[in-house]
């Protein structure tokens, strides 16, 4: 799986400094059509879903595994952004979490819109605080811009391809991110997801137990965006996943990358069920904890059954 370890490959020639203006407007368009979508999830969830669960006839339905909701609220809002980038982009194509699409062509000159309109849909099912809105720009099958709003928070994270990585926050406070200055796995706090397949996630648990006791702590929130966006922060020093998708991941990678951390990902045309590792860490315990990873078996794909 390739590695990203800088987000920036060149500096200051006139044709850096032409993309990174295109980045700042496709970072512009990815926080406009995140905030206005999860606007709309905000207010959506309310009408929907009453207390202790109860929801309208017909709004949760399954996918492949019957753990894996999906809301009307979920359509509903990838309906929105895909409509608002048709009539701002009406030439980029679209990948979404519900709706489809594709990122196969990787030429340089194409930007791909990557949507997940709510990552953590089952916090969303339950009222737990801690799903997000993601949207990305990739180009070139690595991403260049993107944002993800912490929806029940009302903050927004965001970055650019060499532009840096911000949280703003409801009252407009600006946080510039930067991810911890851990400097051993034995004290790392380190996230983690787990799948809806059977199979995964009992493997996932294997390697959990073989984890647990090298690290500080494990923590599980339930959205893979967010938990790139801790990475970030530096509220957590380092997140494992098997089974991401690029809508998954997209924004939240380069968020973290901006923010100084080391990224192993799968190319972007890779399915989640074809079970690769996403890691993102702080740069000073990212050796030792994919050396670790790898001890323990976790950098083998987990394929979905």
């Amino acid at each position: 799986m390739p590695e990203t370890s800088s987000p920036v490959s060149d500096s200051d020639s006139s044709a850096s400094l032409a993309a990174r203006g295109d980045e700042a407007e496709l970072r512009r368009i990815a926080v406009d059509l995140a905030e206005t979508a999860a606007a709309h999830v905000r207010a959506r969830r309310p009408e929907v879903f009453g207390p202790a669960g109860a929801h309208d006839e017909g709004a949760v339905q399954v996918k492949q595994h019957p753990t894996d909701p999906v809301t009307i609220v979920d359509t509903e809002t990838e309906d929105l952004i895909r409509g608002l980038l048709a009539e701002q982009r009406p030439q980029d194509p679209i990948l979404g979490e519900e709706g489809g699409g594709s990122i196969d062509d990787t030429s340089a000159d194409v930007v791909h819109w990557v949507l997940d309109p709510i990552d953590g849909t089952v916090n969303f099912l339950y009222g737990i605080p801690g799903y997000a809105v993601s949207v990305a720009a990739m180009r070139g099958g690595r991403p260049v811009a993107g944002a993800v709003v912490d929806v029940a928070r009302t903050a927004t994270y965001s970055a650019g391809l060499g532009l840096g990585a911000l949280r703003v926050d409801a009252d407009g406070a600006v946080e510039h991110l930067r991810c911890s200055a851990a400097k051993t796995v034995e004290l790392a706090l380190v996230a983690t997801g787990f799948a809806y397949g059977k199979h995964r996630r009992v493997r996932q648990a294997e390697l959990i137990a073989q984890v647990l006791g090298q690290v500080r702590d494990i923590r599980r929130f339930g959205s893979a965006a967010l938990d790139l966006c801790n990475v970030a922060a530096g509220r957590v020093d380092a997140y494992f996943e098997h089974g991401l998708n690029a809508w998954d991941w997209g924004a939240g990678a380069l968020i973290a990358a901006e923010a100084g951390a080391r990224l192993t990902l799968p190319p972007a045309t890779a399915p989640g069920s074809a079970g690769d590792l996403v890691i993102a860490s702080a740069p000073g315990i990212a050796d030792e904890l994919a050396a670790l990873l790898a001890a323990v078996g976790a950098t083998e794909p987990i394929p979905d059954r």
